[in-house]
């Protein structure tokens, strides 16, 4: 049988699925969804793909149908909802996933190897989207990242539910790994990256630890966000924070 998506789900007529989890995923196309699907029978070629169904651009092209961007938003609503009516993360099936939002599990195992990977990209829903940096300059480069920081601590202050994910995310292991691998890395890769091109154009000193300096930014950013939940984090603290380390925190002698 298929589901909404258009993808078969695995399950024989007696209810039980057929389809092991490691199983190679379905080569079927993407649903399509028209008003009145049964009167369309037109060859794939002959048919304009659907505005729901636009390709992802970190995918490697695919044959056939893009995937369903609808499909996917289905799925992510679908843990989202889940986890607002009370059910932990470690109690969340694929196939209960699957069954809120509407889908196959084949369709989920398209998208996501397993729970984790899944679990990340709901995360990464939630959060504020990562800002577009220039990737040439050194320290406005350093600010956006810095203030992306800021930005998701008080998304967590103001979100319960997402304050509760990070807190179960912490107490299973596998699931912050891929978080910390796919998420945290990548950005904390790209601070690295900007620290360093700020040394090479003169705008931090050159006799001094890359990571060292890359700390003494975070640092305090984390400590509030982290560490110190009832600590304010203001718009301007970020400026007043590099105004801080590029100044020295030495007292200034008359």
């Amino acid at each position: 049988m298929r589901d909404q998506d258009g993808e078969r789900d695995g399950t024989r007529g007696d209810g039980r699925n057929d389809t092991p989890h490691e199983q190679e995923p379905s080569p079927d196309p993407e649903p399509r969804h028209d008003p009145e699907p049964h009167r369309d029978h037109a060859p794939r070629h002959d048919r304009e793909p659907q505005r729901d169904e636009a390709p992802r651009h970190d995918q490697e092209p695919r044959r056939g149908r893009p995937r369903s961007a609808a499909a996917e938003r289905a799925i992510l609503d679908a843990v989202i909802a889940l986890l607002e009516a009370g059910e932990p993360l470690a109690g969340l099936s694929i196939e209960r996933i699957a069954r809120t939002a509407g889908v196959g599990k084949a369709t989920i195992y398209r998208r996501w190897s397993g729970k984790e990977e899944l679990f990340v990209d709901v995360v990464r829903d939630m959060e504020p989207v990562d800002p577009p940096l220039s990737g040439t300059e050194g320290l406005a480069d350093l600010r956006i990242l810095l203030e992306s920081l800021r930005t998701r601590g008080l998304a967590q202050r103001s979100s319960a539910l997402l304050h509760n994910i990070f807190a179960q995310m912490k107490s299973h292991p596998k699931l912050w790994d891929e978080y910390f691998g796919t998420v945290i890395a990548p950005r904390r890769a790209a601070m690295l990256a900007a620290v360093r091109r700020a040394v090479a154009a003169g705008e931090l000193r050159d006799d001094l630890d890359v990571e060292l300096i890359d700390d003494l930014f975070v640092g305090p950013v984390l400590v509030r966000t982290v560490h110190r939940p009832e600590a304010p984090l203001p718009d301007d603290l970020v400026d007043r924070l590099m105004t801080a380390l590029l100044q020295g925190l030495a007292p200034r002698r008359v």
